[in-house]
């Protein structure tokens, strides 16, 4: 195990900017949820469901803070792995790092699936769609990365752009067909139904922890790291905000069983065909998650290799402005191996996302607890990941037997490791 510090690794800063690190942020926090998690919401608990999404952008403030406050003080390509490190050892660095980056390669596929099922839906081809979309954007994220994060920074600064005009596009566009009348029931299922509601949108957690691998990227990340995320936060609550209040306003009872809510909105507001402006919405969505997950994965498994936690031949691009090709090849391989398994077999994404989510979960557990004994006690950022931890806790609960797939990573990470120290005793 190298014993190297982030701060000594650390010594060369790379070329990320501030609205670059936000638009990453951005594209790893919305995903294509944005599309339908509105509809289940809605149909879950009717308007009151707006409170359960106000209180996501709440607690995304906690989180975003708290990994946003550990990336700027321990700017390194490990990310969550090098926070674990740092606070609990060299083992428990390596099963979050092993969580994380064999997570990215089982839940980008389902992703890219999801965006090419909207394809499908708007052009036609059935299931030779939805793979054929999948194993495109797998290609373009793969090749965006292999220019480093000089290209795939701007791509990402693009598709957000694109996104944020086209969503709030849809809330502007459709204003003038809402109606105060909507919110009337406002809790139709009753107020305990927000609970469900809010169950089904508390994965929108996920992404606030990814850019982390990408903190030594940043010109200046005491500084940018936590300036990208705050404006993060708030363009992505902005958003959240306004496309689930239109929905309810403009759609009303049918908000609740639209299968695309925010095409729907569009359709009102600016015309076209629905499945078209949801396709072009899942894609960019789509396309901003796995560019944004594939460069904090990629940056992640060269770090591991430098710090013995995977093959040392991966550590190539572990240095800030290095670009990881090695290990950026093994994410697109496992993607590809994993999409074509799921093809041959034909059960759809659900198992991808099943592995995926426990995943995540542990990671955000272990980053979590870390910075409580890395950050200072009293500070704002200290408070905040106690209030992070405890939302987390309720995760963990949630998970139930998803937490079996980390469980058997965590067996190969130890595993590794012993094989690794074998030789030397």
């Amino acid at each position: 195990m190298s014993s190297t510090s982030a701060v000594e690794t650390g010594t060369r800063n790379g070329h990320l900017t501030v609205m670059q690190g936000a638009a990453l942020y951005v594209g790893a926090v919305l995903g294509t949820g944005v599309i339908a998690l509105p509809a289940l919401a809605a149909q879950a608990a009717g308007p009151a469901s707006l409170l359960a999404w106000l209180g996501l952008v709440l607690l995304s403030v906690p989180l975003a803070a708290t990994f946003a406050a550990l990336g700027a003080r321990f700017p390194d390509a490990g990310g969550v792995s090098t926070y674990v490190r740092n606070a609990f050892g060299p083992r428990a660095a390596a099963v979050v790092g092993w969580c994380f980056y064999f997570a990215v390669p089982a839940g980008s596929p389902a992703a890219a699936m999801f965006g090419g099922a909207y394809a499908a839906a708007a052009f036609g081809g059935g299931q030779e769609t939805v793979i054929a979309t999948a194993a495109a954007l797998t290609l373009i994220v793969t090749a965006a990365n292999l220019f480093g994060l000089q290209v795939s920074g701007r791509l990402q600064l693009v598709l957000a752009a694109l996104l944020v005009a086209l969503l709030l596009t849809a809330v502007a566009a459709s204003v003038p067909h809402a109606h105060a009348a909507n919110l009337h029931p406002f809790a139709p299922h009753g107020w305990f139904a927000i609970a469900p509601a809010a169950a089904l949108l508390v994965w929108r957690f996920a992404g606030w922890e990814a850019v982390t691998h990408l903190a030594g990227e940043f010109r200046h990340p005491r500084r940018d790291l936590p300036l990208a995320a705050g404006i993060a936060v708030v363009v992505v609550g902005v958003l959240y905000m306004g496309i689930a209040t239109a929905g309810i306003l403009v759609l009303g009872p049918a908000a609740g069983t639209s299968s695309a809510p925010l095409a729907e909105l569009l359709a009102l507001g600016i015309g076209g065909k629905v499945q078209v402006l949801a396709a072009a919405a899942a894609l960019l969505l789509t396309l901003g998650t796995m560019n944004a997950y594939y460069a904090g994965a990629a940056k992640l498994g060269a770090a591991l290799g430098r710090d013995g936690a995977l093959p040392a031949w991966l550590a190539h691009g572990s240095r800030a402005g290095d670009v990881p090709r090695r290990s950026l090849a093994v994410i697109a391989g496992l993607s590809a191996l994993a999409l074509a398994v799921v093809a041959m077999v034909g059960v759809g994404p659900r198992p991808l996302v099943l592995l995926t989510t426990g995943s995540f979960v542990t990671v955000y557990a272990l980053g979590t607890a870390a910075a409580l004994r890395l950050l200072p006690r009293g500070s704002w950022a200290h408070r905040c990941a106690f209030i992070a931890l405890v939302a987390v806790a309720a995760l963990f609960v949630a998970t139930g037997w998803y937490l079996l797939w980390p469980l058997a990573i965590t067996g190969f990470a130890l595993l590794y490791l012993r094989a690794q120290e074998r030789p030397r005793n």
